[in-house]
């Protein structure tokens, strides 16, 4: 996949932008808050429909504006396809609205029609952070490559929000809607474990292989996909008067999560930082493998300034790692050593300028 035009109007910082980026690698070069990273987020909405920088998305919109608008082409398998999201201020809030190839689509049928793989400082916490942080994680590559993952996600989640507020309420929940809840959670949640359980298995695999390459590597990492309850139904009976008892959601896909090793030993407890990072860097080599075996098309790589957080070796290994990228974005504040065939360019008060 090939991004082959970007255009944006009034979106962050940029008040127009025309931008055609360049097959391999693209660097982007420039002091901090000049419009490096938000160009990467705007390459990221095109793909995913979201920022992954904030959920106030009105931020998303240049002050003064009373809309943002993305826009790009795209060169995938089956020819050439237009992108475009367009956010507008309103009463209660950001309104996104989305077209593909001039027609307006619904948020599942835009998701996906680009895919990206999004490296940012923040990633390299996916070992020692929060499980909130992994579940975000195989939820942004899998509701990429599955319109169908989307939508058991989002049915999913609403469920789990109905019975959340009914748990919490202010007089005794009705045992009897507690148990539909649990009936409906039933089928999207299977289907939501079986998916991660898949992807995970194949992300393990390549993750696995692409840590034994690293330079200095000599131990052995793993990536498990560790499910809240493989046997959903059991679970959700066995958990009612739990739930009853301390007013909250005990059970479900909502609280998965993925556990690292190291020699068969809880990587966040036992590992260095450096092995935790070169596990974080395998796994979205990993990721980026992963995505592109499924879809038979490579994803768009975007690297948000995430580079100046590693040391010289690993920031090396990584790009070696991934070096068959058909395009990909990166971001620094140092031009950084020369790399072959890159197309360089210098990023101020949103303009972009060969360098």
């Amino acid at each position: 996949m090939l991004l082959t035009a970007l255009r944006l109007a009034d979106f962050r910082n940029y008040a127009a932008l025309d931008f055609a980026p360049a097959p391999g690698l693209n660097v982007f070069v420039g002091p901090n808050a000049q419009g490096k990273s938000n160009l990467l987020e705007a390459i990221a909405m095109l793909a995913t429909g979201k920022s992954f920088r904030t959920r106030r998305e009105s931020e998303l919109i240049r002050a003064g504006a009373a809309h943002a608008e993305i826009a790009g082409e795209a060169r995938v398998p089956a020819g050439t396809i237009r992108l475009r999201a367009s956010i507008a201020r309103g009463p209660a809030g950001a309104r996104k609205t989305f077209d593909v190839n001039g027609a307006t689509v619904g948020f599942a049928r835009f998701l996906g029609r680009a895919r990206v793989v999004t490296f940012v400082p923040a990633d390299l916490q996916l070992v020692a952070g929060g499980p909130a942080l992994r579940r975000a994680f195989f939820n942004g590559a899998l509701a990429q490559l599955t319109p169908a993952y989307y939508r058991d996600l989002a049915r999913y989640t609403k469920i789990v929000h109905q019975k959340a507020a009914l748990l919490r309420g202010a007089i005794a929940p009705d045992r009897d809607l507690l148990l539909a809840y649990n009936e409906e959670m039933l089928a999207p949640g299977n289907a939501l474990i079986a998916a991660r359980a898949a992807f995970v298995d194949e992300l393990a695999a390549a993750a696995h292989a692409v840590y034994a390459r690293w330079p200095g590597t000599a131990e052995r990492i793993d990536i498990a996909y560790v499910p809240n309850a493989a046997e959903l139904g059991a679970a959700l009976a066995a958990n009612v008067d739990a739930e009853l008892r301390r007013k909250t959601t005990l059970v479900g896909p909502h609280r998965d999560d993925l556990r690292f090793a190291i020699d068969g030993r809880p990587l966040d407890a036992f590992g260095s930082q450096g092995q935790q990072r070169t596990a974080v860097l395998a796994l979205k080599v990993a990721e980026y493998e992963t995505m592109r075996a499924r879809a038979g098309d490579a994803p768009i790589l975007l690297l948000d300034d995430v580079l100046s957080e590693l040391d010289a070796e690993r920031a090396g290994g990584f790009l070696a790692a991934v070096g068959s990228f058909e395009q990909a974005f990166l971001t620094t504040t140092d031009l950084p050593a020369p790399f072959a065939g890159a197309a360089r360019f210098r990023i101020t008060a949103a303009t972009i300028a060969a360098c």
